[in-house]
C-alpha cells in the first residue's frame, strides 16, 4: 500500500540551529527523492513508522550480546525489541531460527561464511559477469581474498542459469558451500534443484536472498528456506524496513550462526535498527504487504514489456521479481551514457554487468546494462499505468530526443512524482 501518513515528527529547529549545513543537505536529499523517480531495485521509501523507530532512544543503547546474555546493563527494553524482531522474522518466513543483529546483507553474507567455511574453501557461486554479489567471489572483497570461489553462470542465448554447469562444476571442484543468489538476475533460482547439487556433493546451500525477500514475504516469490542450511537477506529493498540485514537458518545452525555474527564479525547490534526491523516484519506480515509484493512484479512486467517496446533488449525476455535489466545499446548508445541522461532527466537508475558482453555488444554499448526495479514507485502508489508511461519516458530520454523533448521528459517525471509523493503531507 501507499504511504498515507506524514513522517514521523522530529525536531527539525534543533538541527537546524545545532549543524546548518547538514540540515540544508537532508532537506535538499529530501527534495531530490520527493522530485524524481527512484527506479533503483535495491532501494525503496520505509514507512513512517519504520524512520520513528530508526529516530528513537534506542539509538542510544549499547546492547553487545543476545537477549538474556549482554555485556551491558540497563538492555530490558533492547532485549525485548529483540526478541519482538527475532519472533516476527521466524513467523513471516517460516524459519526455525533468525538473527537479527548483522548490519548490512554483506555483515550477512560474511557471518553466513564464518560459520560453515574455514579461509581456502572452495565456493561455488554466481559470477560477478553473471551479476553475483561483491561477496560472492569479488577479488576486492573479504569473499575473494579469503576463499577460492568458482563462478557459475548463464545461458548465453536465454539469459537463464545454466544448471547442467551449476552440477558439472560442483561435480568437479566439490565445493564446501554453493550460493544461489544475484544481484541482477530477474527469474525465480530453482531452490529445490540446488538443494539436490549440494546434496549431491555434500555442500552446504546457501541462499542470498536479498533482493527478492520482501516479494518473498509477500508471498510473491518462492520461498528459499524449506531448501537454504542459510539464507542471508537485507531488510530494505522490496521488504521496505531499515537499511540492514539477517541470517536465517536451520536449528542445528543457530548458535554458529549466532556465533559468527557476535562476537566474530561484529560488536554491538544497532538496537534502534533492530527496532526497526521488528516494524518492518510486522507490516509485512499485514495482508496489505502482500497486495503490494504481487503489485511490485506486476509493475516490474509491465515495465519490461514497455521497454521492449521501445526498443531495448531485456535480460530473459522479462522478469518475475522486481527488477528488469534493459540493455540500451540496441539504441546506440551504452550503458553508463543512457543512466546519466535518464538521471537528468529525473530517472535514477543504475547500471550493471551483462553476461557474455561486450562479446556481443552492438555499436554504442559499453558490456553493461540497465537496472530497474518498481519497488520504491510501487510504494508511493503508482499503478500499471504510470508504469508504460515511465517507459516511454525512458526510451525517448535514452534516445537523446532533442532539447524541448528532454524538457518536456523532465517536467511529465516531475508531474507524475508530485503526483505520488512519498511521504504525503
Amino acid at each position: 500500500m501507499p504511504v498515507t501518513t506524514p513522517a514521523p515528527p522530529h525536531d527539525a529547529g534543533a538541527l537546524l540551529a545545532a549543524d546548518p549545513e547538514i540540515a540544508a543537505v537532508l532537506r535538499a536529499e529530501g527534495e531530490r527523492q520527493a522530485g524524481t523517480l527512484q527506479l533503483i531495485a535495491a532501494e525503496n521509501f520505509t514507512s513512517p513508522a519504520v524512520l520513528a523507530a530508526l529516530a528513537s532512544p534506542l539509538a542510544n543503547k549499547y546492547a553487545e550480546g543476545y537477549p538474556g546474555a549482554r555485556h551491558h546493563g540497563g538492555c530490558e527494553h533492547a532485549d525485548t525489541v529483540e526478541r519482538t524482531a527475532i519472533r516476527r522474522a521466524k513467523a513471516l518466513f517460516g524459519a526455525e531460527h533468525a538473527n537479527v543483529q548483522p548490519h548490512s546483507g554483506s555483515s550477512a553474507v560474511l557471518a553466513a561464511y564464518a560459520a560453515l567455511l574455514r579461509p581456502g574453501d572452495t565456493v561455488l557461486a554466481m559470477g560477478l559477469p553473471a551479476g553475483g554479489h561483491l561477496t560472492h567471489g569479488s577479488p576486492g572483497n573479504f569473499s575473494g581474498r579469503w576463499f577460492d570461489f568458482v563462478g557459475y553462470g548463464v545461458d548465453p542465448d536465454t539469459g537463464l542459469i545454466d544448471y547442467a554447469r551449476v552440477r558439472a562444476l560442483a561435480r568437479g571442484r566439490r565445493p564446501k558451500a554453493i550460493v544461489c543468489g544475484s544481484i541482477s538476475y530477474p527469474r525465480h533460482p530453482d531452490y529445490a534443484l540446488f538443494r539436490d547439487i549440494a546434496d549431491e556433493v555434500g555442500a552446504h546451500l546457501v541462499v542470498d536472498a536479498s533482493h527478492p525477500m520482501g516479494l518473498i514475504a509477500g508471498g510473491a516469490a518462492p520461498s528459499p528456506v524449506p531448501y537454504a542450511d542459510v539464507v542471508c537477506a537485507t531488510t530494505h529493498k522490496v521488504l521496505r524496513g531499515p537499511r540492514g540485514g539477517m541470517v536465517l537458518c536451520r536449528a542445528a545452525l543457530a548458535g554458529r550462526i549466532d556465533r559468527a555474527v557476535f562476537p566474530f564479525t561484529q560488536g554491538g547490534a544497532q538496537m534502534h535498527t533492530v527496532a526497526a526491523k521488528a516494524v518492518a516484519f510486522g507490516e509485512a506480515s499485514a495482508p496489505a504487504f502482500a497486495g503490494y509484493a504481487h503489485r511490485v512484479v506486476e509493475h516490474a512486467r509491465v515495465l519490461a514489456a514497455g521497454l521492449a517496446a521501445e526498443g531495448f533488449r531485456v535480460v530473459t525476455g522479462g522478469t518475475d521479481t522486481h527488477l528488469v535489466v534493459a540493455d540500451p545499446s540496441p539504441l546506440g548508445v551504452g550503458a553508463g551514457r543512457a543512466r546519466d541522461r535518464l538521471a537528468a532527466a529525473g530517472l535514477v537508475l543504475d547500471t550493471c554487468a551483462l553476461a557474455h558482453e561486450p562479446a556481443r555488444t552492438v555499436a554504442g554499448g559499453d558490456g553493461r546494462g540497465l537496472r530497474l526495479g518498481t519497488a520504491a514507485v510501487t510504494t508511493q502508489g503508482m499503478d500499471a499505468a504510470d508504469m508504460a508511461r515511465i517507459a516511454v519516458l525512458c526510451g525517448a530520454v535514452v534516445r537523446g530526443e532533442t532539447e524541448p523533448d528532454a524538457s518536456r521528459v523532465l517536467s511529465d517525471v516531475r508531474t507524475l512524482a508530485e503526483r505520488h509523493p512519498p511521504y504525503p503531507g
